[in-house]
């Protein structure tokens, strides 16, 4: 047989004439796993880093790689928390900027209201005089 992960034996077992080998494949992990690993980590005394990555199966150069790669995605998160403070701020001011012109029209509208209440007042006492 010629399939993956399956070979024919050399003869040392009688039983079976097909072996079946795993087929390597990598492992990946989750970002909440990488998060828990480092801060675990960063909290161990001396000597302990080398146990805790044998009992998780893992390699320095790992550590190193997600240490990285947290730090990376720290400063993308405080870049865009600037950028969304600023935003923010120039949004804020400009809805000052409109509610304060909003203000100034509505007292405009009441200013014409009154002025055509005045007015049609005039018009009606003049009518009932003449």
């Amino acid at each position: 047989m010629n399939d993956i992960g399956v070979r024919e034996s050399v003869g040392e077992c009688p039983h079976s004439s097909i072996e079946v080998v795993g087929v390597a494949q990598r492992r990946s992990f989750t970002a909440s796993y990488k998060r828990r690993i480092l801060d675990e980590v960063s909290r161990a005394g001396r000597g302990e880093i080398g146990l805790i990555l044998r009992r998780e199966g893992l390699y320095s150069s790992q550590l190193s790689k997600w240490r990285e790669w947290r730090n990376m995605s720290q400063k993308k998160d405080s870049g865009l928390t600037n950028e969304l403070k600023t935003e923010n701020q120039r949004l804020q001011k400009e809805n000052a900027r409109l509610k304060l012109r909003l203000r100034k029209a509505e007292a405009m509208l009441d200013l014409q209201k009154k002025a055509a209440e005045i007015m049609s007042y005039e018009d009606e006492s003049e009518r009932s005089d003449s």
